[in-house]
């Protein structure tokens, strides 16, 4: 019987010594490790691809069918890379799991790099949460010690070197080719592509690259089985999830569910809203989500439902408001973080995100203009065409995408409140040759 509360990878977050290595062990960690070394690396890739487990760094891309995109027999080193830059606003789950079970993490690293025959790996976090890189060095050291990484990996001739890489601090090296540019020495920005990381990664050669949480999914799953993780979830978007709940709730904090529970469910374990709130509108996966209302509290959290409701689970870490807040200023906030964190390598990010911010700034400042509802719109349509979700884009990367989606949705389901703020400034004495 699969309870609605069903902690799996924070299961022993409460055990003090759950970071050291006898702390993992005791608890039944690198058992599966021990499984997949006996194992071919082609039935751990099936295993996971008919576990369904999807990413659960934003987009919900199958994870065993990327594994499954590593040439094989190509005469060229492969590497995993594991995306732990966690940054944007609103999301917080990767850098708690990286604190209080970092070896579950490690085992993830060590099975994904037998399964993609891949002898070097590489963990990249933000340098913003020094404690998190701690914690994961220290892992690597106790795992490097005890022979779990190194040579000859527990008498089966499979050797792992790991590094643990501290970023600079760039938003835009959480996007998976720009983190393999800054991996290499160069400064972070987006590639094109194809080709794709699977073909030509990092140093050109075929790479994986996966979040935190998709790759500490992968001991459990090994351990316990594909029924065992079909078990939870639906059919399309198996498995359970960490949840980030932020915002105007009673308890802020991470919520471990199956995936298919819905927001007010997911709402209620947080406590619900503050005393004398009500939601006015939440995000459910970070700030670059179109944003949905009250009356999407009973969709249930699935990649497919979120799709079909106009937005994305992304990260999975829902932020909730009440009426207390401004959407107009709540936007403005995400945009000048975005605008400031643009690589400035695409002309409608670049001078989009500007033009964004100045408008927003000039219509919170009292000064906005009629015309300036259909000039946001327009340069929303610029960055991303048709702002559907998942979007079209001109940008290389989805940073310029992200980045308007929120206002798109924001002018949709708030139009109003964009037209009180300039209604206002109607009625204000606007000095001659202000902006």
């Amino acid at each position: 019987m699969v309870t609605p509360l069903t902690p799996v990878i924070t299961e022993h977050w409460d055990r003090p010594d759950l970071y050291t290595l006898d702390g993992y062990r005791a608890v039944g960690g690198y058992q599966a490790l021990d499984k997949a070394l006996g194992s071919d690396p082609d039935d751990i890739i099936t295993t996971v691809k008919d576990a369904g487990l999807r990413g659960r760094g934003g987009a919900g891309f199958p994870t065993g069918l990327k594994w499954s995109f590593v040439p094989q027999g190509d005469g060229k080193p492969h590497y995993l890379v594991v995306n732990a830059d966690e940054s944007e606003p609103g999301a917080c789950k990767d850098i708690p799991i990286m604190m209080a079970n970092p070896h579950a993490l490690i085992e993830g690293v060590i099975i994904t790099s037998f399964a993609i025959r891949a002898n070097h790996a590489f963990i990249y976090i933000r340098g913003e949460v020094p404690n998190a890189v701690r914690k994961v060095e220290f892992a690597v050291k106790q795992a490097r010690e005890a022979g779990l990484i190194g040579k000859n990996i527990k008498g089966s001739g499979f050797d792992l070197d790991v590094v643990v890489h501290s970023g600079a601090g760039a938003y835009i090296c959480g996007e998976e080719t720009a983190l393999l540019d800054s991996l290499e020495g160069y400064r972070g920005q987006p590639r094109l592509k194809p080709p794709f990381p699977a073909v030509a990664g990092l140093y050109a050669s075929p790479t994986v690259i996966n979040n935190v949480e998709t790759i500490a999914n992968i001991p459990y799953i090994v351990d316990r089985g594909v029924e065992w993780f079909r078990g939870f979830g639906t059919e399309k978007s198996p498995g359970f999830k960490v949840f980030a709940v932020s915002g105007h709730v009673k308890r802020p904090g991470i919520y471990e569910v199956p995936l298919g529970i819905t927001m007010r469910e997911l709402l209620d374990y947080a406590g619900g809203m503050r005393d004398g709130s009500s939601v006015k509108f939440w995000l459910p996966g970070g700030s670059s989500v179109p944003m949905l209302t009250d009356e999407h509290l009973d969709l249930p959290l699935t990649y497919e439902a979120m799709a079909e409701a106009g937005t994305m689970l992304g990260t999975g870490t829902p932020m909730v408001f009440d009426q207390t807040v401004s959407v107009v200023k709540a936007v403005t906030r995400w945009l000048e973080f975005y605008k400031h964190e643009s690589c400035g390598k695409c002309t409608p990010c670049r001078e989009g995100t500007t033009w964004l911010e100045r408008i927003l700034s000039r219509i919170i400042a009292g000064h906005g203009r009629p015309s300036d509802m259909a000039l946001l719109t327009e340069i929303c349509e610029n960055i991303s065409p048709g702002i559907a979700w998942p979007p079209k884009q001109t940008t290389i990367c989805p940073l310029g995408p992200s980045a308007v989606s929120p206002i798109a949705s924001s002018i949709e389901r708030f139009r109003n409140e964009f037209e009180d703020y300039i209604t206002l400034s109607d009625r204000r004495v606007i000095p001659v040759g202000s902006a």
